[in-house]
């Protein structure tokens, strides 16, 4: 088995420091006085959430009416509970209101993180669709339905700045290579776990794993995956979305992928 490259390592990247302000000369301790240790930084990974639209852009608007950007963020914040219980990683939305986030904000918010996985939440709209589907990227689309949704989520297309170390151009070339590479290998993993979960708990879209070149994944470090959890365009997905019963059965088995993910980080 070839051992997965680290992507942090190739990039350089340097771990962040916590700054320690120091007490104020009536703050000190008393001589001798036992002080408790100052807490560490988490060591635990970061899962960014990414609830899509919101404010000024609703998203997919359901044939009873339901607004995808309270669909999703509603789903998002659900499943952040749901890791947290398990305790595995520390989780972090991209948007926790209804507030209007630009696709390459919400890219460069899961560098800043330095998040290990990002997933980004959908229930769109589409003529004949119906079930959950995840989405990985790829420049050809799988699909003429993955493409359109791509087309009508890309608002904004931004790869997230990433930062090389000073090297030759074709060196950077090489390492752009590798680092992509092996961020695609670990997106369709995540993608096939969160299908095999799902698969016992919800209806599935035919052929669950697509691909488009969604803007929103385009993290080239990072992980991603896009999720629909079903299409607001459909009556019966619809009504199902608003129940928090199904909600719970589509956030369980994508909070099972992401821990049996995190369990294994470096298996392709």
């Amino acid at each position: 088995m070839t051992r997965s490259l680290p992507r942090r390592a190739l990039l350089g990247a340097g771990v962040l420091g916590l700054a320690m302000p120091g007490l104020a000369l009536a703050e000190r301790p008393a001589r001798g006085a036992r002080t408790a240790p100052r807490p560490g930084p988490d060591p635990r990974p970061v899962v960014v959430l990414d609830p899509g639209h919101g404010g000024r852009d609703p998203g997919a608007i359901g044939v009873s009416g339901t607004q995808e950007k309270r669909i999703v963020l509603a789903a998002a914040q659900e499943l952040k509970g749901r890791l947290e219980a398990g305790g595995a990683c520390r989780v972090v939305l991209t948007r926790t209101r209804d507030v209007f986030v630009p696709l390459e904000g919400r890219v460069a918010f899961a560098r800043r993180q330095n998040a290990v996985l990002f997933l980004s939440i959908h229930a769109d709209s589409a003529p004949g669709a119906r079930g959950a589907s995840v989405y990985t990227l790829s420049d050809r689309a799988s699909d003429a339905l993955s493409a359109a949704l791509a087309r009508r989520e890309n608002a904004a297309d931004a790869a997230g700045g990433l930062r090389l170390p000073p090297v030759p151009p074709d060196v950077q070339r090489i390492l752009l290579s590798l680092v992509r590479q092996e961020t695609r290998v670990g997106s369709e993993r995540l993608a096939d776990l969160a299908v095999d979960a799902l698969r016992s708990r919800v209806a599935l879209l035919p052929n669950t794993h697509r691909q488009a070149a969604f803007a929103v994944l385009k993290a080239p470090d990072i992980p991603s995956m896009l999720v629909e959890l079903g299409f607001l365009s459909d009556r019966g997905d619809e009504a199902a979305l608003r129940r928090p019963d199904h909600r719970a059965k589509l956030v369980g088995a994508l909070a099972g992928a992401v821990e049996r993910f995190l369990a294994r980080p470096g298996i392709a």
